[in-house]
């Protein structure tokens, strides 16, 4: 009986299952049969040899990387704009919080189009949005500052400064879609659940506080750990396009550092040694993060 039952399941199940496949095709190429080429990061690659028939150096690439004279810099770099952005994660959560509590429905569609609109610019779109509002000579800022009677600011090149420009760019080009993953949960927050606060004299804020935010704290949770694995992993676009030969030592991250030795370089036996050092690197930080999280809150990925 069983059996004729999961048989029939699975029958109905076939054409979620045959939407599924490109999905999985596209994974099982990309993510796993990719990883056929980690072992360049192991060997003195030349491409006329081919991977197998280059010499293997062993962890040579790695302590070449490491013992690097900018290694540190690149490394405290990495964490600070990481760590910059990781404090602003909860932001994404309030305005979320804030959206959900809007009443009326037209001003909350306009909301949440507005602050999702950015998502679907390209990032160098938002760079020439940057150089369009912090340009030094004619950038919007800086003429406001000097309609006001104050000295144009270069912006742009004050490594003080750019950290700053680069995370919360950043983080007005994706905060609409967070938002959006958090307004989904919030979507399942029973209404009953609220009506009996509200019936036991609990104001608002103390919904929000005791019903909401308990609710959508498994997805908090779990998309913070998410984040922390790319700590050192940044998106090297943005600040490829932003490069400014005065504050590159202030910005040089190790995704820069692969696409300036590896693109333009060619050393892709030493980038590959790199990016397999950051992701071992990412994946050790979302092991402890998850472990923190399953002790302190009982919540974690697995």
């Amino acid at each position: 009986m069983s059996r004729n039952y999961s048989f029939k399941a699975l029958k109905r199940s076939i054409p979620l299952l045959i939407l599924m496949l490109p999905a999985l095709a596209t994974t099982f190429l990309f993510d796993y049969v990719t990883l056929y080429g980690i072992q360049i990061a192991f060997r003195d690659f030349r491409v006329r040899d081919g991977i197998w028939g280059s010499q293997w150096v062993g962890l040579l690439h790695f302590r070449r990387f490491v013992s690097h004279p900018m290694f540190f810099t690149m490394l405290r770099n990495t964490l600070r704009i990481t760590a910059y952005t990781l404090a602003l994660f909860p932001l994404t959560v309030i305005i979320a919080l804030m959206i959900n509590e809007i009443r009326s429905q037209k001003y909350k569609k306009v909301i949440q189009m507005v602050s999702y609109a950015p998502h679907f610019l390209s990032v160098v779109v938002i760079v020439s949005l940057i150089n369009l509002f912090f340009a030094r000579a004619n950038g919007l800022i800086n003429n406001i500052i000097y309609q006001l009677g104050g000295d144009r600011i270069d912006f742009l090149s004050n490594p003080d400064i750019f950290h700053h420009i680069f995370v919360w760019s950043g983080l007005w080009a994706s905060i609409g879609f967070g938002t959006i993953i958090y307004l989904a949960a919030l979507a399942g927050v029973s209404p009953e659940l609220v009506d009996a606060a509200k019936i036991d004299g609990a104001t608002r804020v103390q919904v929000i506080r005791h019903v909401n935010v308990p609710h959508i704290m498994p997805t908090v949770v779990i998309l913070f750990i998410l984040a922390t694995g790319g700590i050192l992993t940044l998106g090297p676009e943005r600040i490829w396009l932003m490069d400014k030969p005065l504050v590159r030592p202030g910005y040089e991250v190790f995704t820069t550092y692969v696409m300036r030795m590896g693109v333009f370089g060619g050393q892709f036996d030493y980038t590959t040694a790199i990016t397999v050092l950051n992701n071992a690197a990412g994946l050790v930080v979302i092991l402890i993060v998850n472990k923190i999280a399953k002790i302190v809150s009982g919540i974690g990925v697995w």
